[in-house]
């Protein structure tokens, strides 16, 4: 007789439950881990819910790596995102069925990404996996991506997408194991759940990955307000909730709220942590002996993983699910690799291009590449990386970009960090018989990451800002020479670089810019792409700009807070060539509260140069009765212009982008002005310095009474 979870005409909370029925409480315990073991007489292969695919599918063979996610947000590219997330998601289904039916189960559909932390301090080392300081712009990226990993059919998951880590978790690395993130209403629902809000609400991520803190001290995977009230009753999340690995530990060890693993396993359970990455619930058939919790609280979280695997069509036949017919050759494809390139252009920031340096001629008498990040895969990656089957360095795409009669010198000058400079006697030889020197200089991933994880520096987190002392000084040595510098920067966060903003001729920021990265830069230094990036995060002038690293306040930080002028701005980048924008409209100027406004304006390549310009919109309400940012990007749009081309762009505003969060963390829509500000840049006095170009602004104005409206 067909068991009812093998009828593949009944519902899934049908199937579910009978599956479950059959269990025995140890063996629902031990499905509650990420490597979960089979079940054999009910047809449960053995799984590991771990899976990694931050930007490419990681530790799982060769796979496509595309940009770190900090680069990606720099192209302020949702639907390109969108794109790389759903090549992701194929080479993901492709690898588990191919490897399935090799008798490796090692590997599963459910992937720990996005990372949608908001990127509040530049010390962080992990913000290089995020989208950057902004909410919004971190809940557009975050959803595009979610949407893309999990793919739209009526039936079945792509695979299984779990923004991470929730929530108000960006350091300090070191001490995440037992810290606790005080945050107020105001803060925690203005900044620090808006994102996660989206990629639940709008995205419908099946899963969700709590963090290793406290939040206003409740340990973030046992936390009553962030997995019932807020996630589960305000979002009508209705998935599963997976500890991030070694936190169900910290309850106990770190946090020190319970004295044994068989409470912190209970409490993690009952307060709606399902499924554990690490080895405490290990005690939770001891946690039902001593009544610490009971079978039918641990059925809740059974459903909520089993149901997880039904949607991934793991027991329904092949050939039913239209996502395991993805061949496996379209891993590590020509298209995917094309991919990665056009998102690695898209993520290059020309930060400074004095006296129009760049672009250069591709038939130049010679050239000088130097430095440690010039011929070195590793800054191509970032961390939580997959292995491409070929990495382009920056140099191999400037030797592949040049005319063969150019002469190109190459040396690494000098090491990541250290105090060795016996490469800079050879360096300055190369550098003076050359036209032009291209300074590749940075940071890695061996330098900044997760604590614990990195060669150099086990923390993770930063203790400066400044570039390695010894680049530095090759730098300066370099420029004493006299010759035009294009310094090259590789890095997943900020960095204050004021003395080359004085000195260099042209910098290009370019990430962590993935297997393709070599090509891009390229491309952007010998004009073949326009670069057109922006910075996805503030960098600042002076680490003494910031408040203390462990002060979860948002006052004082990112454009929304920051009263100082930073070295470069969110949202700033320049072209190759000039837009212009005018003829602002508002409709309607004047309307009632709860209404949507539509704003749009014209955007002239003004330049020699098509290209593609980032259209931002920036909001501030002038009558606001509470403390808010002094202005926020409300949205964005990239668009291409030819040269001499005119186009008109559209945003629609709805009443949730005009509210504000008051200090009981309420969110209002009150009557009163608003000051609507478009460009390339958002409307600070540094931006417009840097880039010349002027803002537009205009007014509309909200009656009526004020409302309470659904955060």
């Amino acid at each position: 007789m067909i068991e009812k979870f093998e009828n593949t005409n009944a519902s899934i909370s049908k199937r579910v439950e009978g599956m479950i029925s059959k269990m025995t409480l140890e063996e629902k315990i031990l499905q509650m881990m990420n490597n979960s073991p089979a079940i054999p007489r009910l047809n449960v292969s053995k799984y590991n819910w771990w899976n990694e695919c931050l930007h490419g599918v990681a530790r799982n063979g060769i796979a496509t790596v595309f940009p770190q996610a900090i680069g990606m947000a720099a192209s302020f590219d949702d639907e390109l995102l969108y794109k790389v997330a759903t090549a992701i998601s194929d080479e993901a289904r492709a690898k588990y069925h191919e490897l399935v039916k090799q008798g490796d189960m090692n590997h599963g559909l459910d992937f720990w990404s996005p990372n949608i932390n908001i990127f509040r301090d530049p010390r962080w080392g992990r913000g290089q996996e995020t989208y950057g300081e902004d909410p919004y712009l971190t809940s557009r990226m975050g959803v595009a991506f979610v949407n893309g990993l999990q793919g739209n059919d009526p039936k079945y998951l792509k695979v299984i997408a779990t923004p991470k880590h929730f929530a108000v978790h960006s350091g300090p690395e070191s001490k995440r194991h037992g810290f606790d993130a005080e945050v107020s209403e105001k803060d925690l629902r203005e900044t620090y759940l808006v994102a996660f809000k989206a990629c639940i609400k709008e995205g419908k991520a099946a899963s969700i990955m709590g963090a290793y803190n406290r939040v206003n001290g409740e340990p973030c995977c046992a936390s009553p307000t962030l997995l019932q009230k807020i996630l589960r009753d305000e979002w009508e999340f209705d998935g599963y909730v997976v500890s991030d690995c070694g936190a169900i530990d910290d309850i106990y060890r770190g946090h020190k709220l319970v004295n044994s693993p068989e409470e912190a396993a209970a409490l993690a359970v009952r307060n709606g942590c399902d499924l554990e990455c690490g080895q405490t619930y290990n005690y939770l058939l001891e946690a039902v002996k001593k009544g610490f919790i009971s079978e039918t609280e641990i059925d809740i979280a059974i459903k909520r993983l089993f149901t997880a695997r039904f949607r991934l069509g793991m027991f329904d036949p092949p050939e039913a699910v239209r996502y395991a017919q993805i061949p496996y050759e379209i891993n590590d494809s020509k298209a995917h690799r094309q991919l990665a390139l056009k998102m690695a252009k898209e993520s290059i920031v020309l930060i400074k291009n004095a006296n129009s340096l760049l672009p250069l001629n591709k038939s130049i008498k010679s050239i000088s590449v130097i430095g440690p990040n010039a011929y070195d895969s590793t800054i191509l990656r970032g961390n939580y990386y997959g292995d491409s089957s070929k990495y382009v360095t920056i140099l191999d795409g400037i030797r592949d970009k040049i005319s063969s009669k150019t002469k190109l010198y190459y040396t690494k000058g000098c090491d990541l960090i250290g105090n060795d400079e016996i490469g800079f006697s050879e360096a300055v030889s190369m550098a003076k018989r050359s036209d032009v020197v291209i300074m590749c200089m940075g940071l890695s991933q061996v330098l900044e990451g997760e604590e614990g994880e990195l060669s150099f520096n086990k923390e993770g987190d930063r203790k400066n800002l400044d570039l390695p002392e010894i680049q530095e000084k090759l730098v300066k040595t370099i420029y004493a020479i006299g010759k035009p510098i294009i310094l090259v920067l590789t890095n997943g966060s900020p960095l204050t670089i004021n003395w080359a903003q004085d000195h260099i001729s042209a910098i290009i920021e370019a990430w962590y810019p993935g297997e393709e990265g070599g090509n891009a830069i390229a491309d952007v230094i010998f004009g073949n792409y326009n670069p057109s990036g922006r910075l996805p995060v503030t960098f600042v002038k002076s680490i003494d700009q910031l408040p203390p690293f462990e002060n979860y306040s948002m006052q004082g930080r990112t454009y929304r807070y920051m009263n100082e002028e930073p070295l470069y701005p969110f949202g700033y980048g320049l072209s190759y060539t000039k837009f212009e924008y005018k003829n602002l409209k508002i409709e309607p100027e004047k309307l009632r509260i709860g209404k949507n406004v539509k704003i749009s304006i014209e955007i002239t390549n003004i330049g020699n140069q098509s290209g593609d310009e980032v259209v931002q919109l920036y909001l501030k309400d002038l009558d606001a009765s509470t403390i808010i940012p002094h202005y926020e990007l409300k949205g964005f749009k990239r668009i291409h212009i030819n040269s001499g081309q005119t186009r008109r762009v559209t945003f629609n505003l709805i009443p949730r982008q005009m509210a504000l969060i008051d200090n009981e963390g309420r969110c209002i829509l009150e009557p009163g002005k608003f000051k609507v500000m478009i460009g390339g840049s958002q409307p600070d006095k540094r931006s417009l310095e840097l880039t010349g170009q002027k803002i537009v602004d205009g007014e509309f104005e909200l009656v009526g009474q004020f409302i309470e409206i659904e955060y």
